[in-house]
Protein backbone atom coordinates (compact mmCIF):
# COMPACT_ATOMS: atom_id res chain seq x y z
CA UNK A 1 0.00 0.00 0.00
CA UNK A 2 1.26 3.49 -0.88
CA UNK A 3 1.01 5.95 2.02
CA UNK A 4 1.16 9.75 1.76
CA UNK A 5 2.66 11.77 4.62
CA UNK A 6 1.60 15.36 4.18
CA UNK A 7 4.16 16.67 6.69
CA UNK A 8 6.97 15.45 4.41
CA UNK A 9 5.53 16.95 1.21
CA UNK A 10 7.30 19.86 -0.46
CA UNK A 11 4.43 20.36 -2.99
CA UNK A 12 6.77 20.10 -5.98
CA UNK A 13 4.35 18.07 -8.12
CA UNK A 14 6.89 15.45 -9.20
CA UNK A 15 4.53 12.66 -8.15
CA UNK A 16 1.66 14.13 -10.16
CA UNK A 17 3.79 14.18 -13.30
CA UNK A 18 4.75 10.48 -13.10
CA UNK A 19 1.40 8.96 -12.11
CA UNK A 20 0.31 6.73 -15.02
CA UNK A 21 -3.28 6.68 -13.74
CA UNK A 22 -3.35 10.50 -13.45
CA UNK A 23 -5.13 10.30 -10.10
CA UNK A 24 -2.79 12.50 -8.07
CA UNK A 25 -3.71 16.15 -7.75
CA UNK A 26 -1.54 18.89 -6.28
CA UNK A 27 -3.44 21.40 -4.18
CA UNK A 28 -2.20 24.34 -2.18
CA UNK A 29 -1.30 22.30 0.88
CA UNK A 30 -1.31 18.59 -0.04
CA UNK A 31 -1.46 15.96 -2.74
CA UNK A 32 -4.73 14.10 -3.03
CA UNK A 33 -5.00 10.58 -4.42
CA UNK A 34 -8.16 9.62 -6.25
CA UNK A 35 -9.64 6.20 -6.85
CA UNK A 36 -7.74 3.87 -9.16
CA UNK A 37 -4.21 3.72 -7.77
CA UNK A 38 -2.50 0.60 -9.14
CA UNK A 39 0.32 0.81 -6.56
CA UNK A 40 3.00 1.20 -9.27
CA UNK A 41 5.29 3.07 -6.88
CA UNK A 42 6.37 5.81 -9.29
CA UNK A 43 5.47 8.45 -6.70
CA UNK A 44 7.67 6.77 -4.09
CA UNK A 45 10.62 6.78 -6.49
CA UNK A 46 10.46 10.42 -7.61
CA UNK A 47 9.45 12.15 -4.37
CA UNK A 48 12.54 14.03 -3.14
CA UNK A 49 11.02 14.54 0.32
CA UNK A 50 9.82 10.99 1.02
CA UNK A 51 6.17 11.96 1.28
CA UNK A 52 5.13 8.76 -0.48
CA UNK A 53 6.22 5.44 0.97
CA UNK A 54 5.32 1.84 0.30
CA UNK A 55 4.09 -0.08 3.33
CA UNK A 56 3.35 -3.77 3.40
CA UNK A 57 -0.09 -4.74 4.59
CA UNK A 58 -0.33 -7.65 7.03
Amino acid sequence: MIKYQRDNCGYCGACVAVCPQQILELTENEVTKGIGCDECGNCTIVCPMGAFTREDEP
